[in-house]
């Protein structure tokens, strides 16, 4: 395993889906076994859309159920360094520090960042979601990350960050790494509603937690061409989201194809294709299912696991913070003032 780092991790707002397995997962687990890996549970960012009570009340459940997702997906715990995010609030003291390493125009610029407002419903941004990528930023460099594997949507965020480490080394001199982004193969996975993106708060994602059932349910409930009212009609393969998951997970290329020239001429109908989709997804989550069973047969060790990483991850930030605030200058600004107090308290007594 490379001595190198990589920082990657999920908001704790429920469980993970197969946009979230082919946006960064699939790639967390073929690259933690060559990286020294940290998960982040970022429930600071969370709150950037999320802040309710009942949304905070739900971070400890939410967080097991996500590294339990990331384990079954075939993350090896013994690679992983698992934290919470508000656990270690060193990492808002970084935050507050890179503030001033980028402008409000270059966050204006994130296009992510209106999205992210939008689809949880507020008219106006709030200054956290602005923010969103600076503190990202603390979250990667506080643990010194060099390999960032993410999805589309948070490509901008990492290149603000690799901006705001070649800026800090250049102010005041070499003390980050710029991380290098490794996107995945699949950016984005269309939702089952074929109109989005697969997202937990639009109810059009397959999680990979899912039951045989369940996942059949909901691609037989999937979107497909409208204009298709019968299936000897010749149907459209692009843009029809049952065709872009076989793409994705039928391993069987021949098929996949055989499927699209008979859907193109009219001879299957959406059912037959839908039906075969679902036990393409059933195989591939099959192993997932077995996996998560177990992690979750050995009550206590997930709790465990982010206990003993969010501890581990905090020394290391704290290590990282006073690297910063020496580079800065910032630690002999107070030394001084306290020195000159120290030297006016002794004459003080010496005169009395």
């Amino acid at each position: 395993m490379s001595t190198a780092r990589m920082l990657t991790g999920d908001r704790p707002t429920g469980r993970l889906h197969l946009g979230h397995y082919v946006g960064s997962i699939a790639n967390r687990v073929r690259l933690h076994q060559r990286y020294e890996s940290f998960f982040i549970i970022a429930d600071l960012h969370m709150l950037t859309t999320r802040n309710g009570r009942q949304d905070i009340e739900g971070v400890a459940d939410n967080a097991r159920e996500m590294v339990t997702d990331v384990l079954a997906a075939g993350v090896d715990p013994a690679r992983a360094t698992f934290y919470l995010q508000s656990a270690i609030p060193e990492v808002g003291d970084l935050n507050t520090l890179f503030q001033n390493l980028v402008t409000v125009p270059r966050l204006e610029r994130v296009p992510s960042l209106k999205e992210m407002a939008r689809d949880s419903g507020k008219e106006e941004m709030p200054y956290g979601l602005l923010g969103y990528p600076v503190l990202q930023a603390a979250d990667i460099l506080c643990v010194k990350g060099e390999v960032v594997p993410v999805g589309k949507d948070n490509a901008a965020h990492v290149e603000v960050t690799r901006e705001i480490a070649r800026r800090f080394n250049h102010l005041y001199g070499e003390v980050f790494p710029v991380p290098e982004l490794i996107p995945s193969e699949t950016p984005t996975l269309v939702g089952t509603d074929g109109r989005a993106k697969m997202s937990k708060s639009l109810g059009n994602a397959i999680s990979l937690s899912d039951d045989p059932a369940t996942v059949r349910r909901k691609v037989m409930g999937m979107y497909t061409d409208p204009n298709r009212v019968r299936a000897d009609v010749p149907g459209t393969v692009e843009g029809n989201p049952v065709f872009a998951y076989h793409d994705v997970f039928n391993p069987d290329r021949d098929r996949v194809a055989e499927l699209k020239r008979r859907y193109r001429a009219g001879r299957v109908g959406d059912v037959e294709v839908k039906e075969e989709l679902a036990a393409t997804l059933n195989r591939f989550l099959d192993p997932i299912r077995e996996r998560r069973a177990r992690f979750e047969a050995d009550r206590g060790l997930v709790d465990q696991l982010i206990v003993e990483g969010t501890e581990r991850t905090r020394a290391e930030v704290r290590k990282t913070l006073v690297e910063v605030r020496r580079a800065m200058g910032l630690s002999s600004a107070y030394t001084q003032v306290r020195r000159r107090a120290e030297r006016y308290r002794k004459r003080a007594e010496t005169a009395a």
